[in-house]
């Protein structure tokens, strides 16, 4: 009878175990290194937003000015004032106004003006350089130099020229209340359209260009190309340049309180611009308050329905 070579394979039970001690101590391990890593944000959060907030829910339903210690409860007085004041009206049609019309008309301008930069000529990189400057400049300084051009005086820039070559007086660009609104938009249009542009672009470089020789082979037009090639591996772009145009709109300040300090009356007010007179130059933290409460479910309205809307484009060209 033959002995067997083969040695004797041993059992690996004790092996097998400790791997799967191991594997059950991992993820404890991950869990709490990732709340060590997660602890300065919630902390971050917390104290200057989660708190904030609360105040600020709290503070609406109260007369706070900002000094007593104790407020009196006023119910959703603050809140039922809001629409019965005539500037806070205007600033919140205003802002409505200035937030459409500037994705509207940003949106439909940058796109254009990628397709053209995205195409080869002389001098391409210094035409996008020229385009996207506007974004450089501080908000500010660009509403300062805006207001120096704009001035509705004869010693406006752009009065000067009309004056010079048509002979006509000096148009209120600035100081009639529809002028006013039209030029600030006019002006956010000049400022972000560049912005934007570039922000397209990057996703149009992306597109192979395979895809538009075949549909050139296949005897598509230029149009046909845009509609069923361009402008459905644009979505994701245009979601997010008009996801920014719109709550940047909603909550803007710096660009028309610097051309007209919200004037002439409340023409040119904003939303933001009423915030802080009200709860700062005013006292009347109460009402701010609640103005602010109102305007964060506003913003995260549009934001959600935003998304949904994006999110059904994608699905729907995908």
């Amino acid at each position: 009878m033959a002995l067997s070579t083969t040695p004797e394979l041993q059992p690996l039970q004790p092996q097998m175990s400790s791997n799967r001690t191991l594997t059950r101590k991992r993820p404890h391990r991950l869990s709490v290194t990732s709340w060590v890593f997660m602890a300065p944000i919630a902390v971050v959060f917390v104290v200057l937003y989660v708190i904030p907030m609360s105040q600020s829910l709290y503070y609406s339903f109260t007369d706070f000015d900002g000094y007593v210690s104790n407020p009196e409860f006023v119910g959703f007085d603050n809140y039922a004032e809001l629409f019965k004041d005539p500037s806070m009206l205007s600033a919140l049609g205003y802002t409505i106004f200035y937030a459409v019309s500037t994705t509207i008309l940003v949106t439909v301008t940058a796109i254009p003006l990628a397709l053209t930069l995205n195409r080869k000529f002389f001098g391409r990189n210094l035409v996008r350089s020229a385009f996207f400057f506007p974004a450089v400049p501080s908000v500010a300084i660009l509403g300062l130099v805006w207001g120096f051009i704009l001035n509705p005086l004869g010693s406006g820039v752009l009065n000067s020229i009309i004056r010079s070559l048509t002979g006509l007086g000096p148009i209120p660009w600035l100081s009639d209340s529809t002028l006013a609104q039209l030029s600030t938009v006019a002006v956010t249009i000049w400022a972000l359209t560049g912005w934007h542009a570039v922000l397209y672009l990057a996703y149009l470089q992306a597109i192979p260009a395979d895809y538009y020789e075949v549909s050139k082979i296949d005897g598509a037009s230029s149009w046909q190309s845009f509609r069923y090639i361009t402008l459905p591996l644009l979505i994701p772009a245009m979601a997010v340049s008009q996801l920014l145009l719109m709550t940047n709109g909603l909550k803007v300040f710096d660009l028309p309180f610097t051309l007209t300090r919200g004037g002439p009356g409340f023409s040119t007010r904003t939303l933001t611009q009423s915030l802080i007179e009200d709860g700062i130059a005013q006292s009347r933290v109460g009402a701010a308050s609640a103005l602010a409460v109102l305007f964060l479910i506003v913003v995260g309205l549009v934001v959600l329905g935003q998304m949904a809307l994006s999110n059904a484009l994608q699905r729907k060209y995908s």
